[in-house]
């Protein structure tokens, strides 16, 4: 692929704040490609391309992180947080750029546009589809939790499976998040004459924290069957050393169940107890009526 060598190889290893600017571009290429080869139904297609696009880049940060493993004489817990918490840095960034472009997409796309760039996406805001809970009514602790669990361990599964392709879930989340939140934050400012982009700022505050803590267990649930995967491969079966590396991904799957878990904890308070973004649900829902 072109586009992956325009950059260094470690890029985005030192400056992560770029991948910031790599998650809107690609994903705008993606909207793009996906509009003018599938003008049908281009959804999917749309977060299938962002993912190719970005995989190339993710393959050389994991080819970085598994040549520092290999270089390291004795396996650390907080060598290989250091050099883990850098990777995570970097899915953030990705993340939220990508939950930018479909978030003001959404907002600034006429309506009938809108419903066929982003119908997968907004099928989700009643209930229909696989994603993280971007859901914005009801849903108790519970439930929230059981659904984010399913696209946690789904995660780790394709990571472990394919190495890098859980990029593709990571990226389906933040399409659906960005879109439904955008989408939100249109209808509830039709409905009550107010500027869009300062309601989707007001849902932003107010969603962020249980956002993140979601999608960083999913960035870890990622990460651990992507370094798993190669890690099988790249050390000697049954060594000491594969076995201190299996051994910290699986804790770092153990903290991405604790990141979920304090996610579900903080979405049940935000749904059920913080009456300003109560009302825009509410606003949005009546204008969609």
């Amino acid at each position: 692929m072109v586009l992956e060598h325009i950059f260094p190889e470690d890029w985005l290893e030192q400056k992560g704040r770029y991948a910031f600017i790599l998650g809107v571009v690609y994903s705008i290429i993606g909207v793009l490609l996906a509009s003018i080869l599938f003008p049908g139904d281009p959804a999917l297609a749309a977060v299938a391309f962002t993912s190719l696009l970005l995989l190339p880049e993710l393959y050389k940060i994991f080819s970085i992180e598994e040549r520092q493993e290999s270089m390291e004489r004795k396996v650390s817990l907080p060598a290989l947080w250091r050099d883990d918490i850098e990777i995570v840095r970097i899915y953030v960034f990705m993340f939220l750029g990508i939950l930018l472009v479909y978030a003001v997409g959404s907002m600034l796309l006429p309506a009938m546009q809108t419903n066929t760039l982003f119908r997968e996406q907004l099928e989700i805001r009643f209930g229909q589809g696989f994603s993280g809970n971007a859901i914005l009514v009801g849903g108790l602790f519970f439930d929230l939790l059981s659904n984010n669990f399913l696209v946690l361990i789904a995660c780790f599964v394709i990571a472990l499976l394919t190495g890098d392709g859980a990029i593709f879930l990571i990226t389906w989340n933040a399409s659906v998040w960005g879109a439904i939140f955008g989408i939100t934050a249109k209808l509830a400012a039709s409905f009550a004459g107010q500027n869009p982009l300062f309601l989707f700022g007001m849902i932003m505050v107010v969603v962020f924290p249980h956002m993140i803590l979601e999608a960083i267990s999913y960035f870890l649930a990622a990460i651990a069957g992507s370094v798993i995967s190669k890690d099988v491969i790249l050390e000697q079966f049954a060594s000491e050393k594969f076995f201190e590396v299996f051994g910290f991904n699986l804790y770092l799957l153990l903290f991405g169940l604790i990141f979920l878990v304090l996610g579900a904890l903080v979405e049940t308070f935000v749904l059920q107890n913080v009456a300003v973004y109560q009302e825009i649900i509410r606003m949005s829902l009546q204008a969609a009526a």
